[in-house]
C-alpha cells in the first residue's frame, strides 16, 4: 500500500477509535467548523451526541476499513477484474475464521450442541426460529425460505417421504425466520424498528415462540437492539434454558463490552453465545458481505448436520445419497469446506468482470437490469434489495409507481404477485398487525424520535404490503418494465436447473428488444454443450457464466453461498464503478437509524481528518486541529434538515455534502454554502476532490 495510504488508513481508524471521547464536546469552541459554518447543533444533534453514545459504533471491527480494498473505487475502475479479485480476497478472512472455529474444541462444540439443540426440539415437535435485522434478517429468510423449505420441498418427492413424514410429521413448518419489520422490510428497511429492543420482543410473542422452541438471535455487529431484545426474551420464554436461546454475532467482545445492551447478552448464563468475528468487511461497514457470509455458511452448516442427524436413523445410504447426502466428515470438515468454495468463486473474477462492466455501463446510461430466478430467487432477491440501503438507490418500484426509480428489478416464473412472493417465500406473506404493536409502540417508547419512526414504518410494515410489489415475470410487469434496448437481462439458475423453454424465450425476448442477455448457473454440474449453442445463437449471443461445484450439498447451501458472494461481489463492483463508494467506504449511506447516523459521522470526521493530515494540504494550508465528532455531527444534522426541501441538495449524499463543504471552507478561510458543495460535487465525483490531497 503506497505510504500515503497507510497514513490514510492509520487517521480513519484512529479517528474511528476515538469517536466516544469527541462525542463529549457537545460544545463547539470558537474556532471549530461547526462556527465557521455559521451552524449551531440542532436538539436532535446535541440529543444524539449527549445520550445515543451507545449508538456511536466506529469502534467495532466491522466498522474499520480493510486493508486489501482501501483504493477499491480507483483500483476497480481503472481494472474491474482486479478490482472484483480484490473484493474476492476479502472473502479469504471467512475461510480463516472457519478454519479457526474448526480447530477451536470450544467453539467447534458450541456449534455441535446447536445442532443437538435443533434435533432435539425437532423431535419433541417444537420450532426452531431465526432472527435478525437487514442483512442478518434476510440470512434469517435465507436458512427458512432459501434452505429449509426447499430441501423438504425436494424431499417429498422421493420415495423415502412417506417414511421421514411419519416420524416428523410438519417438519416443513418448524424453521421460521423473521426479518425486523416483517416481510415487508425484505424490500427495503423501515427506520426505527431496529434501534428497539421492544420489537424484538413483540415480532417473537407475534410467532408464538414459546417454552421448548429454540431461538436463534443473530447480529452482525453484536449490538443490533431488535435482535438482542429477541435473545432476552427468548431466554425468559425458556426459563434461562442456555440450550434454547442462541446469540451468533461477528464482532469480539473486547469492543462490544462497553455497549451496555451486548453487554447484557454477553454476560447472560441463560444463552449461548457464538462468536464469529471475520474483521473489517470489504465495503466499511457493508456486513451484508463477509460478516453475514461467515453467519449463514456457518448456521447453513449447523442446519444440514441437525438434518443428517434426523434423517440417518429412518433412512438407509441409497435414499440418503438420493437427498445429497454423502459421507458424514462433521461440522469441522464442512466448515474446512469453505477455502475451496472461495477459491472456486474467486475463479470466476475474469468471466465476472464483463457482466460487471456491462451492468455498471447500462445504467450510466440510464438503463435498467433485470434478473430472472426460480429456485435462485432467495439470494437474488436479497442481494439486489440490499443493494438500495447500502448505495442509496431506489428501493424496488411498486406498481403503482408513476415513474421507474428503481435501476434493477427482480422476476420469477410466476403468473401473478400472489405467486411470485410465495416462490419467493414458499408460505404466506408476514406483515405486522397494528393491533399487536401499535399501543407498546406508542406507551413503551419513551424517546420521542424512535416512537415517531416506529410509528411511521409500523404503517408501512402490514399484510397489505405484499400487494404493492410483484416480482412475477407476468404481461402487467412485461408493460410496466418490459426490455427496451440497451437494458441487461440476467436469466440465474441454481442446482440441477437447466434453461427451460421459459427461460429461454425470456432470454430471446430481451435480445429481440435489444437488451444484452446473459445466463448464469451455479451448480454441481456443467451445463449440457447442446444449451451452450442454442444460447449462442441469439442475435447478440446469450454470455454465459457457470460456476461448478461438485460437493455433496443436500441443503443446496455451498451453491447458495456461491451464488450469494459473486452476487455480492458484482453489486458492489458496480456501484465502485458508478461513485457511490470513495475507497472502500459508503459514503453514499442513508442516516436513516440511529447506527447509521453514526456510520455516517464517523464518515464525514476520518475522511475530513485524513485530508487535514495529509502531507498535500499541510503544504497548501498548514496545520488545522483535527474535526470533532460533536462538529461533524452538528453538520451532518444540517445537512440533513436542508436537503428536506432543496430539490438540488438531494441529488447529493449528506455525507459527499458535508466533507466538500467543511473541507472547501477550511481550504478558503469563509464558508462556503450547500448549495456550492453541491456545485462542485456536480463538477466531479468526490472521489476525484478527494484525490487531489493523496
Amino acid at each position: 500500500m503506497p505510504e500515503h495510504r497507510r497514513l490514510r488508513h492509520l487517521v480513519l481508524c484512529i479517528a474511528g477509535m476515538m469517536g466516544i471521547a469527541h462525542a463529549a464536546d457537545v460544545t463547539p469552541p470558537s474556532d471549530s467548523v461547526s462556527t465557521l459554518l455559521g451552524i449551531s447543533p440542532s436538539a436532535e444533534s446535541s440529543d444524539y451526541v449527549e445520550t445515543k453514545q451507545q449508538f456511536q459504533l466506529h469502534t467495532l471491527l466491522t466498522e474499520q476499513r480493510h486493508p486489501e480494498t482501501m483504493d477499491l473505487s480507483r483500483r476497480i475502475g481503472a481494472d474491474t477484474m482486479a478490482g472484483l479479485q480484490a473484493l474476492f480476497a476479502v472473502d479469504r478472512d471467512v475461510a480463516r475464521t472457519m478454519e479457526a472455529v474448526a480447530d477451536d474444541p470450544a467453539r467447534l462444540q458450541l456449534l455441535q450442541q446447536a445442532s443437538q439443540s435443533i434435533q432435539r426440539a425437532l423431535r419433541d415437535g417444537h420450532r426452531i426460529y431465526f432472527y435478525g435485522t437487514g442483512s442478518t434478517g434476510r440470512l434469517a429468510e435465507t436458512l427458512e425460505s432459501g434452505l429449509w423449505r426447499p430441501f423438504w420441498q425436494r424431499a417429498a418427492t422421493q420415495p423415502s417421504w412417506p417414511k421421514i413424514e411419519a416420524a416428523l410429521p410438519g417438519i416443513a413448518d418448524r424453521v421460521r425466520g423473521e426479518i425486523t419489520g416483517g416481510d415487508r422490510a425484505l424490500i427495503s428497511s423501515l427506520e426505527g424498528f431496529e434501534d428497539l429492543q421492544l420489537i424484538g420482543r413483540l415480532q417473537l410473542q407475534d410467532h408464538g415462540i414459546g417454552a421448548g422452541d429454540v431461538v436463534f438471535a443473530v447480529t452482525e455487529g453484536g449490538e443490533t437492539s431488535a435482535v438482542i431484545g429477541t435473545a432476552l426474551r427468548g431466554s425468559e420464554v425458556n426459563a434461562n434454558d442456555p440450550s434454547r436461546t442462541w446469540f451468533v454475532y461477528n464482532n469480539p467482545d473486547a469492543v462490544l463490552l462497553p455497549f451496555e445492551r451486548s453487554r447484557s447478552v454477553i454476560e447472560h448464563a441463560g444463552i449461548t453465545k457464538v462468536n464469529l468475528a471475520t474483521g473489517p468487511q470489504s465495503i466499511t461497514g457493508s456486513t451484508r458481505m463477509q460478516a453475514t457470509t461467515t453467519s449463514l455458511y456457518a448456521l447453513g452448516v449447523v442446519m444440514e448436520d441437525a438434518i443428517r442427524a434426523l434423517l440417518s436413523p429412518l433412512l438407509d445410504a441409497d435414499e440418503m445419497r438420493a437427498l445429497g447426502f454423502g459421507e458424514d466428515t462433521g461440522i469441522a470438515a464442512r466448515l474446512r469446506d469453505f477455502s475451496q468454495l472461495q477459491r472456486d468463486v474467486a475463479s470466476t473474477a475474469p468471466s465476472l468482470a464483463a457482466w460487471t462492466d456491462l451492468e455498471a455501463t447500462a445504467y450510466a446510461e440510464g438503463k435498467h437490469a433485470t434478473y430472472l430466478a426460480a429456485r435462485a430467487l432467495m439470494p437474488v432477491f436479497v442481494d439486489v434489495t440490499e443493494r438500495a440501503p447500502t448505495f442509496r438507490l431506489a428501493p424496488l418500484d411498486r406498481i403503482d409507481a408513476s415513474e421507474r426509480r428503481s435501476w434493477i428489478q427482480v422476476w420469477t416464473p410466476a403468473d401473478d404477485a400472489a405467486q411470485a412472493w410465495q416462490a419467493l417465500l414458499h408460505r404466506p406473506f408476514h406483515g405486522l398487525d397494528p393491533a399487536l404493536y401499535e399501543a407498546p409502540f406508542t406507551d413503551g417508547i419513551d424517546d420521542p424520535y424512535l416512537r415517531r419512526a416506529a410509528l411511521r414504518s409500523l404503517a408501512l410494515a402490514g399484510e397489505e404490503q405484499q400487494h404493492l410489489y410483484d416480482l412475477s415475470w407476468s404481461q402487467d410487469n412485461m408493460r410496466r418494465g418490459g426490455p427496451v434496448e440497451g437494458d441487461v437481462g440476467v436469466s440465474i439458475l441454481l442446482g440441477d436447473e437447466l434453461p427451460d423453454d421459459g427461460s429461454l424465450d425470456w432470454l430471446r425476448m430481451f435480445d429481440a428488444a435489444g437488451a444484452s442477455t446473459l445466463l448464469v448457473r451455479v451448480s454441481r454440474s456443467s451445463l449440457p454443450d447442446g444449451f451452450a449453442q442454442t444460447l449462442a445463437t441469439t442475435s447478440q449471443g446469450t454470455r454465459i457464466l457457470q460456476l461448478t461445484l461438485p460437493a455433496d450439498d443436500p441443503l443446496e447451501l455451498n451453491q447458495t453461498i456461491a451464488l450469494k458472494m459473486l452476487l455480492n461481489a458484482h453489486s458492489t463492483g458496480i456501484m465502485a464503478k458508478l461513485g457511490r463508494v470513495v475507497g472502500n467506504t459508503m459514503t453514499a449511506v442513508q442516516p436513516g437509524n440511529l447506527k447509521l447516523i453514526g456510520r455516517a459521522t464517523y464518515l464525514l470526521q476520518s475522511h475530513v481528518n485524513a485530508v487535514l493530515a495529509s502531507d498535500a494540504w499541510h503544504r497548501a494550508n498548514g496545520t488545522r486541529t483535527p474535526l470533532s465528532y460533536a462538529d461533524a455531527n452538528a453538520v451532518l444534522f444540517d445537512v440533513i434538515e436542508q436537503r428536506r426541501g432543496d430539490a438540488a441538495l438531494s441529488a447529493h449524499p449528506e455525507v459527499e455534502l458535508c466533507i466538500v463543504r467543511v473541507l472547501e471552507s477550511l481550504r478558503l478561510g469563509r464558508a462556503i454554502g450547500w448549495n456550492d458543495a453541491a456545485a462542485l460535487l456536480r463538477e466531479r465525483k468526490l472521489d476525484d476532490y478527494l484525490a487531489a490531497y493523496d
